[in-house]
């Protein structure tokens, strides 16, 4: 992808994130990237093109940054993963905490974003299950939706700008205590 097509998509992203998935289109884009709606066609001839552009960034970003976690000697503990998760350090040059719900909404209407969503989420239930194996779960698929249920929540309720986004420390601190009781106890494995 070209530097100008990654500026672009980034352009795409903010909008998305700041008034939501509604306000995208060829035109408005064209717009606040500074060009006209012929030169935007240029790096992106359709709508659905850009889509994937945007989609396949997104899902880009959030590889890479897991890659940092996964390159390494030993695995990923189960809270190490959840910690990863709750800081979404993909997410925070993504605008996550308001773009994630703009994708939660846009899977509702587009394929792509809706499988860029469920890759995701299928991954990171993939490497939460194999760490709650090794932590000797006896439930370990059930205790990975479990917190993953748990751990997405904090987006949608305490994302910059929420009700509850002064409440966000003391809940991540909350997560991660039960995430600790969680294995340390074995809750979810009987």
């Amino acid at each position: 992808m070209t530097e100008r097509k990654q500026e672009i998509i980034k352009i795409a992203i903010e909008m998305i994130a700041d008034q939501g998935y509604a306000s995208l289109s060829m035109r408005a884009l064209a717009r606040a990237s500074g060009m006209k709606l012929g030169a935007l066609q240029y790096h992106f001839r359709t709508s659905e093109e850009m889509l994937r552009a945007l989609v396949g960034y997104i899902a880009d970003a959030y590889s890479q940054s897991f890659r940092t976690l996964q390159d390494r000697d030993d695995s990923p503990s189960v809270r190490e993963i959840v910690l990863f998760i709750l800081d979404d350090e993909a997410g925070a040059d993504l605008s996550g905490d308001h773009l994630w719900p703009q994708l939660w909404a846009m899977q509702q209407v587009e394929p792509l974003v809706s499988d860029l969503v469920e890759d995701l989420y299928a991954y990171y239930y993939s490497v939460l299950t194999e760490a709650l194996k090794r932590s000797k779960s006896a439930a370990p698929e059930s205790d990975a939706l479990v917190l993953l249920s748990l751990v997405e929540g904090t987006t949608i309720f305490m994302g910059k700008g929420r009700r509850w986004t002064k409440k966000a420390k003391p809940v991540r601190k909350a997560i991660l205590d039960f995430v600790d009781q969680f294995v340390e106890k074995g809750y979810g494995t009987s």
